[in-house]
């Protein structure tokens, strides 16, 4: 397996669940996913969002993306560092992709649109069969 095997189930996989921190106290939420590419893993929040300030604290994160299936189905770990992406074009991207952010009164220049992603990390894979393996992981990122 290889990154490209990771960003496709990941774009396969519509929700995931994202753990961040808070003091010492572990905050994990169902999100939906946004899309992954060769540069990453890519995520959209709202400044007003406590996982904002979660994420300018401690940008230490790990997403669980599940795919349900025979067993226990398959799952996809990643962990990593997030980095704040200010993109213009992602911007124009996500208020297209995700048309119910304009519901809420979001647009391009809003400050409250906020895009993030994992460029760098480590991700394994998971099924009932190879749960007694030792992890195989797959690195990313520089």
């Amino acid at each position: 397996m290889d990154f490209n095997d990771c960003t496709k189930f990941a774009n396969e996989t519509p929700v995931c669940y994202l753990a961040t921190v808070e003091g010492d106290q572990p905050r994990v939420r169902a999100l939906g996913f946004w899309f992954a590419d060769e540069s990453g893993f890519y995520f959209q929040t709202g400044a007003m969002k406590d996982m904002y300030g979660q994420l300018r604290t401690n940008p230490k994160v790990e997403v669980c993306f599940w795919q349900p299936g025979e067993a226990a189905g398959a799952m996809m770990r990643v962990a990593g560092k997030i980095e704040f992406v200010d993109e213009p074009e992602l911007k124009k991207k996500v208020l297209e992709d995700r048309p119910f952010l304009k519901d809420l009164g979001m647009t391009f220049d809003s400050p409250e649109l906020i895009i993030f992603r994992i460029s760098k990390g480590e991700a394994y894979f998971w099924t009932m069969t190879t749960n007694l393996e030792p992890k195989k992981f797959i690195k990313f990122g520089d």
